[in-house]
């Protein structure tokens, strides 16, 4: 089996609330985001899917997707999408950095993979433990008040884990997260995102001032050194995020006791093959993990249920549902949250057929 024909997919994607708002006054109200396309030889595609949080957060942005991968993709043809290793050796080859640009094309290949061995992709990333698995729900950031009355909403729908954007004004934010925690039952989890908003001493002052409050701390300080500092003066459960972008920093991090902690996000590991080598990673050193993406729509989120799916359940603190978020569906068969848990499909690959209609004309098209 060989790599035919890689195309790429431009698809806007705006949020069911309107918009979306975390530290330092950054928000998106529709993301960019690219569907990619794996065509081989015997008739066989797969599909992946990247969306950067803009181009503000992490150092990915929706164009350069689509620019990367018109560079890339010509270095594919020809190359067999089953052999995973193989296909990121020649990706690194090709285009040094940029994982998130070689996501979506890794994704389509697992999604290959799975129709040729006619099993779903969690099967193949290790099992399928539960029936289920339990998400949680970002919520925007607005005044404690709206913060609250959001938590107080998606908890009627089913969710028991929240994650506060947090990260502005630190007084503002102990009202943010003492307003959430008041309207928490027993057995919810509240995590205070903050995105790398703090300076080390705002985020000292948010941890004291919130020191009685049951919280996770996640992200403080846009520095590893900074976030360290913060976990060594604090007794709160402590989240990783940006700053683990590797399997270097990850076990720099255990190494550090840095976190308890910490989300695996696939696109910014480069694809569903070596975010499985960081979960695999940590399940060996005992660290609990959140599986997610930067963003995304249907696609995303049926990748993000499979490796979720396939992690031992006492090792998944949460995961996410990026396509409850957003208005337009991409793709038929894709998970859907019940009651706050989702499950992957049973069906083999990833399980999802691209809406043509949404999808429209390819943006790329090489091979």
């Amino acid at each position: 089996m060989k790599i035919k024909r890689i195309s790429a997919y431009q698809v806007d994607l705006p949020l069911r609330e309107g918009r979306y708002a975390w530290s330092g006054g950054k928000s998106v109200s529709v993301f960019d985001s690219t569907i990619v396309q794996v065509e081989t030889n015997t008739g066989l595609v797969g599909h992946g899917e990247v969306c950067p949080l803009g181009p503000f957060y992490l150092p990915a942005y929706a164009a350069g997707v689509r620019a990367g991968l018109a560079e890339l993709a010509p270095h594919l043809i020809g190359l067999d999408p089953l052999q995973l290793a193989i296909l990121n050796d020649q990706m690194d080859r090709a285009l040094k950095g940029h994982a998130y640009v070689k996501s979506g094309i890794d994704i389509a290949c697992w999604d290959i993979l799975g129709q040729v061995a006619e099993q779903p992709v969690c099967v193949l990333l290790g099992g399928r433990y539960g029936d289920d698995f339990v998400l949680y729900r970002a919520i925007s950031q607005r005044s404690p008040a709206d913060m609250a009355a959001s938590v107080a909403r998606y908890r009627a729908e089913g969710y028991r884990r929240f994650q506060l954007k947090v990260g502005g004004d630190p007084h503002t934010d102990i009202e943010r997260i003492r307003a959430v925690a008041d309207v928490l039952a027993p057995g919810d989890i509240l995590v205070a995102d903050a995105n790398t908003g703090w300076l080390a001493h705002e985020a000292a002052r948010v941890v004291r001032g919130v020191d009685d409050v049951d919280v996770y701390i996640e992200q403080p300080c846009l520095s590893y050194e900074s976030c360290l500092s913060i976990r060594q003066r604090t007794t709160h459960p402590f989240v990783l995020d940006e700053t683990i972008d590797s399997i270097d920093a990850l076990l720099g991090a255990y190494g550090d006791s840095a976190m308890d902690v910490v989300n695996i996000k696939i696109s910014k590991f480069g694809g569903l093959t070596r975010a499985k080598q960081a979960r695999d990673l940590c399940v060996s050193l005992g660290i609990a993990m959140t599986i997610e993406d930067s963003w995304g729509g249907d696609i995303t989120t049926a990748a993000i249920a499979h490796l979720a799916h396939s992690t031992p359940a006492e090792f998944l603190f949460t995961a996410t549902d990026f396509n409850s978020y957003v208005t337009v569906s991409t793709a038929e068969g894709a998970p859907q949250r019940h009651n706050g848990r989702m499950a992957a499909s049973a069906a083999a690959g990833l399980g999802i057929a691209p809406r043509w209609e949404a999808l429209g004309e390819p943006a790329l098209a090489i091979g």
